[in-house]
């Protein structure tokens, strides 16, 4: 079995060893990019609902917290708002978190590319290991000898490396298209997230202020208690008066 398999690599001139390599890199790409983008969107959307009801009440210090223990990508998005928060411009912050989100969405198609140059040149190196496959048979056979299973014999072994190349080809294109994909719909949840703690971090609901309301509810009573009173001795004054 042993003596079969390495017979096989050695078909096409060592070409099939470079199909097999592309089989393994496209393969070990995957398996980091299933790591990668594991739970990616679940764990956004929990972090985002966490995040989102401490703005809606004011909590920004607990908000930062979940964010600074979670594992998500997208918390480094949010901490670059808290961090931002009233030391520039809204219209700074906006433009930091968003700059990092971008950043956030290359990491998320690194080394995808790989796949794209697998599934791009597979074939080729497989059409490659076919023809010297092709031609070392040829001039193994002498012309007197020439007959079907003699010249069938080696192009049959010889088409083996096409074939290889083709089946690494569809592989890698598979998971190419598979995954970019995926990084598109986590690109898309990210931006919502994103707009959505702009929203709450830059024009926070006055609900969570009630402070201030009952700072502002203090105030108006006392202006009405002096008016009250202003208005008892103007009474009094022009009862005096008269």
């Amino acid at each position: 079995m042993d003596e079969s398999i390495w017979e096989l690599m050695e078909h096409g001139g060592g070409a099939m060893w470079v199909v097999v390599a592309f089989s393994v890199i496209a393969l070990a790409v995957a398996i980091e990019r299933a790591i990668a983008q594991w739970k990616f969107v679940t764990r956004a959307r929990m972090l985002g609902d966490v995040v989102t009801r401490c703005l809606a009440r004011g909590a920004l210090d607990e908000g930062r917290s979940a964010c600074e223990r979670s594992p998500s990508p997208i918390a480094d998005i949010f901490l670059v708002g808290y961090e931002r928060l009233n030391r520039t411009k809204p219209e700074l912050v906006v433009t930091a978190v968003h700059r990092e989100r971008m950043r956030v969405n290359q990491d998320l198609k690194t080394r995808l590319w790989m796949l794209g140059t697998v599934g791009a040149t597979a074939p080729f190196v497989g059409l490659f290991g076919t023809v010297v496959g092709i031609m070392a048979a040829m001039k193994g056979i002498k012309p007197n000898e020439v007959s079907f299973d003699k010249v069938a014999g080696p192009i049959s072994e010889a088409l083996i490396v096409t074939a290889a190349g083709i089946l690494v080809a569809v592989e890698a294109v598979i998971l190419f298209n598979f995954f970019s994909q995926r990084a598109n719909r986590i690109a898309t949840e990210m931006k919502l997230q994103t707009d959505e703690f702009l929203e709450l971090l830059l024009d926070p609901p006055s609900d969570s202020q009630p402070s201030r309301k009952a700072k502002r509810t203090d105030e108006d009573d006392n202006d009405e208690r002096a008016d009250r009173k202003r208005v008892k001795k103007d009474g009094d004054g022009s009862r005096e008066a008269a």
